[in-house]
């Protein structure tokens, strides 16, 4: 009978560190004590037991001076402050993951957020997690969540906190979301299985899959054993939950050709040994299986050394550091100053549990059980070895510019200083250079000294090769009539000159509007986006001329439509003449004012009465459509006023 056992069978990371912590208190104290079962799994708590850790029922057995190990699934806060109280001193031995999710349901009540919690209501885990909050909500299934909603009780403007217990099934848990995500209007939703209980669970559905017999190994008040055991069930037709090898017979096997093997997250490596052992029908050496808990423990781990890579699973983030699960014996971790070289980074925007990450063992303390890692030496190493490629292949990267230099600028890539001389920043000479800082740009690295951690750069190369490929695109495809938005670069008295793609034109001020101007600045500034149009082009000059107006608008139409001899409209002064005023009445048509229609009254020159610019009304008096010439008259309606005044008795 071939035996498949799932690679990622017993201890996980947040068992194993518990179950090392209480050792290692036992043996600096010789006397400790556990607050309830350290793990579910009696054989290691008879362990622990040996080894001098106690068991104590409830807070009020302990006093001034006594030492707890709190359980791999954390406590309730009311403990917790309890303990204190009474001067009992708490080595903390939470799984990292679940003291993720407190800080989660904590924060919620802060945010005044409902807290939603996915698991089993009466699980030591789930109960510890509650208490960090006032009102929480627990449901074990997809329909308790729907069965909330339909209540009536449920607001679907209320703001939402789901979270899940660190060995919920996932199915159950994706399924109760669902139907949040589709009744609440405000949720935020935290996917906080443990990576380690995803991937076994996966695993194990995998292999049951594939097995005609199935076995879970775990304590029977194991939630993520019972759960695997479930899993297994969806996919394979026999399977057996125990606790030990004792519990096998051969008879279970009848007929069987493969068989499969996974054990829950508190299941003792020796455990897993003696029941693959027993199903594989092997003999062992007397010697061979009198190997010891420990042993057993050590063989399962591999051992870590300082200036080695290594590949781990981020099991929590903390406001100090980023615990990373490698698979060694030592509890290992990156402080966060060895995270980035971004002091503004935050580890969250950097690593997220469950991802996995390539670190450099940077110290190994074996006598304390710890490994410290970094993740930004080795990111650092690999940066250096993609800059000298770059240089190679003459690669664009990009990068943010961190400071103005002495002749110069200095880009960020990667957390690599690199320099920018000031001729290849891309700026125009003397421009200033420290309006760059923060800005996001792409270069090509030029010049690399490693041993010297010099690196130059060059952005003026990006920018050229890119504004010759765009002129290339602009010329080979530009043709009479077609529109563009472009960026006005530079203004003159004349006109404008846009950017339509790495390619200026020029638009004259006659094309920037229908209005009569005498400035394009009263029209637009530097940097504003322009529609325009191209009027003709020269490719052998490289001369374009472009519009902005609207010719698909006939000005004299429009008057014409809005307009008639005798009607009175609002006009602007634009032009005064020895003989009389010009007036635009609609953009793009002006009418004259006669100097002696100008006011009730004989005057010497227009700007005796009227300012370019001024708004007046006056009144068409005559319209030559073949000339398109119109005749004002202001001095007609101040006439009209003063007949129509009363007349005094």
């Amino acid at each position: 009978m071939k035996v498949i056992l799932a690679e990622s069978a017993g201890f996980c990371y947040g068992v194993k560190r518990a179950v090392e912590l209480a050792q290692k208190t036992a043996e600096e104290t010789h006397s400790c004590w556990m607050l309830g079962d350290l793990i579910h799994n009696a054989h290691v708590v008879n362990d622990l037991a040996a080894r001098g850790v106690r068991k104590a029922e409830n807070p009020e057995a302990l006093g001034v001076g006594d030492i707890v190990v709190i359980r791999s699934h954390g406590e309730l806060k009311s403990v917790l402050d309890r303990l204190e109280a009474r001067g009992v001193r708490c080595v903390n031995a939470t799984c990292p993951n679940v003291l993720h999710i407190q800080e989660l349901v904590s924060q919620a009540e802060q945010e005044g957020r409902q807290a939603v919690i996915i698991g089993e209501r009466h699980h030591p885990e789930v109960m510890g997690l509650a208490s960090w909050c006032t009102h929480p909500l627990v449901f074990q299934t997809p329909q308790e969540v729907e069965d909330w909603l339909q209540s009536g009780a449920f607001d679907p403007e209320t703001p939402v906190t789901v979270v899940a217990q660190t060995t919920c099934i996932r199915e159950l848990f994706e399924s109760s979301c669902k139907i949040i995500k589709k009744q609440c209007t405000n949720a935020k939703i935290f996917d906080t299985i443990c990576f380690a209980t995803r991937k076994r669970q996966a695993e194990a559905a995998e292999i049951a899959a594939r097995a005609d017999a199935m076995v879970v190994v775990g304590d029977r008040r194991s939630a993520n054993t019972q759960h695997l055991a479930e899993i297994c069930r969806q996919n394979c037709s026999r399977v057996l939950q125990i606790e030990s090898a004792d519990e096998l017979s051969t008879a279970e096997f009848a007929g069987c050709r493969v068989a499969g093997l996974t054990a829950g997250a508190s299941t003792p490596a020796g455990i897993i040994k003696e029941v693959k052992t027993t199903m594989s029908e092997e003999i062992k050496s007397t010697e061979g299986m009198e190997e010891s808990f420990e042993e057993l423990l050590n063989q399962s781990f591999k051992t870590l050394n300082t200036g080695e890579k290594v590949t781990g699973i981020v099991t929590a983030i903390t406001p100090t550091e980023v615990q990373v699960d490698v698979g060694a014996k030592q509890y290992a971790y990156i402080k966060l100053s060895e995270l980035s070289d971004d002091p503004t980074a935050k580890p969250e925007d950097i690593v997220k549990v469950g991802d996995e990450v390539e670190t450099y063992v940077v110290r190994v303390n074996d006598v304390e059980g710890y490994a410290e890692l970094s993740k930004k030496r080795l990111d650092a190493q690999k940066i250096w070895e993609n800059i000298e490629t770059a240089v190679e292949e003459k690669t664009v990267l990009e990068g943010t510019v961190t400071e103005e230099n002495k002749g110069g600028i200095v880009v960020s890539v990667k957390g690599i200083r690199v320099f920018v001389p000031a001729s290849q920043s891309g700026q125009p000479r003397g421009a200033d250079l420290s309006a760059m800082k923060g800005q996001k740009v792409q270069l090509r690295i030029t010049e690399v000294n490693r041993a010297r951690r010099r690196v130059v750069g060059s952005i003026r190369s990006v920018t050229d090769e890119a504004r010759k490929a765009a002129q290339e695109a602009v010329w080979s495809s530009i043709e009479v009539g077609k529109h563009y938005t472009g960026t006005v670069k530079s203004m003159t008295s004349y006109g404008v000159f846009v950017d339509i793609g790495g390619v200026d034109g020029m638009v004259h001020i006659s094309e920037l509007s229908w209005s009569r101007i005498k400035n394009p600045a009263e029209i637009c500034k530097v940097g504003d986006t322009m529609d325009v149009y191209v009027i003709s082009f020269d490719p052998e000059k490289h001369k374009i001329s472009l519009g902005a107006k609207d010719h698909s608008v006939d000005p004299w139409e429009v008057f014409m439509n809005k307009y008639g001899v005798g009607d009175t409209a609002e006009v602007r002064i634009v032009k005064l003449m020895p003989f009389g005023a010009f007036a635009e009445v609609v953009p793009g048509v002006d009418g004259l004012i006669h100097i002696s229609q100008i006011a009730d009254r004989r005057i010497e020159k227009p700007e005796d009465v009227l300012a370019e610019g001024q708004i007046v009304n006056a009144k068409i008096t005559a319209i030559d459509e073949e000339k398109k010439k119109i005749s004002l008259s202001i001095r007609a309606l101040l006439t009209a006023a003063e007949e129509d005044a009363p007349v005094e008795e």
